[in-house]
Order: structure tokens, then sequence, then C-alpha cells
């Protein structure tokens, strides 16, 4: 058994319209959500022993914050350029390739293909997932390379403005 959880960034800012998209920050809204989401998640026990993430600067700073609640070291996450504004063939591609050490996987990424992405994998079906949104599946399934024809069930969905 795996599990995936899909993370969009947080909150980015838009004040300075000359910044290019792939440099735009978090915004006072972003860094507050990220950290109390990563908190969130480890409050529900939920395991992540890989984080790999868009290396845009809000996707990259969203899962620092997280990797950071978790005492996951920031070094240690994977940064891979095809997240920025991946495609859902991007995503197989880029799960399939994880080592099957790994068991539990957090991607990080944009809009809107981590929406379309999720709404593949399960029956669930979601209209957007918010910033700092995370999609959750659990894959029947022991290595990655299988993860695209495996048997996936939805687990849960969360965002900052959810109230439990």
């Amino acid at each position: 058994m795996k599990t995936l959880l899909l993370v969009r960034h947080a909150k980015s800012d838009w004040g300075d319209p000359a910044l290019d998209d792939f440099d735009r920050p978090l915004n006072h809204r972003g860094k507050k959500d990220a950290p109390e989401m990563g908190q969130r998640l480890i409050e529900k026990k939920i395991p992540i022993d890989l984080f790999i993430a868009s290396p845009a600067k809000r996707a990259a700073k969203t899962a620092k914050e997280i990797a950071k609640a978790y005492g996951y070291p920031k070094e240690e996450i994977v940064f891979d350029k095809e997240l920025y504004l991946a495609a859902t063939d991007t995503f197989f591609s880029i799960i399939e390739s994880i080592k099957d050490k790994f068991s539990h996987l957090a991607v990080f990424s944009h809009n809107f293909g981590i929406t379309d992405f999720a709404n593949m994998l399960t029956d669930a079906r979601i209209d957007n997932i918010p910033t700092c949104g995370v999609f959750a599946v659990k894959i029947d399934t022991d290595s990655w390379k299988g993860f695209k024809e495996a048997k996936k069930e939805f687990w849960f969905f969360d965002y900052p403005k959810n109230i439990s």
C-alpha cells in the first residue's frame, strides 16, 4: 500500500505585475496557511516520507513549510521542473519513477493540472483544489511503477478554510 498527497501551492502574491509567474512568492495568507496545513496533517497522523515539488517559488516555499512542520530536511526535498504547470501525463511519469522504498509521497504543484490529475485518480470529484489544499489517495500497489494501473481509493480532501 502506498499513499499520495497532491498539494497545491499556498496563496501567492500578485503585487508585482512585472514579476515572472515562476518567481511569484507566497502572500501573507500563504505564509500562514502552509505551516498550518503541515501541522494539520501531522495532527491527523498523515505520514510523508518523500516531498517532491515544482521549483516555482510559491510551490517550493509551500513544500519547505510543510516539510519543516514534519522535521523533514528541506535539502532532501526533490524539486522537479516538470511539475511547474504540469499536465496529467507528467504527474503519472514523475510518480511512476519514484523508488519503491518511499511509501508516502507528497507532490506540490499548480492548478489546473493538479486538480485535473486528482480527478483522474478516483471516483471522487472536486471542482478545484484551493491554494494549499491537499487531495489524498491510497494506492493498492507495492511499486510506484504500477501506479497508473493500480487501484486507487480516495482518502481525504482538506484545505485551509475547511472547518473540520
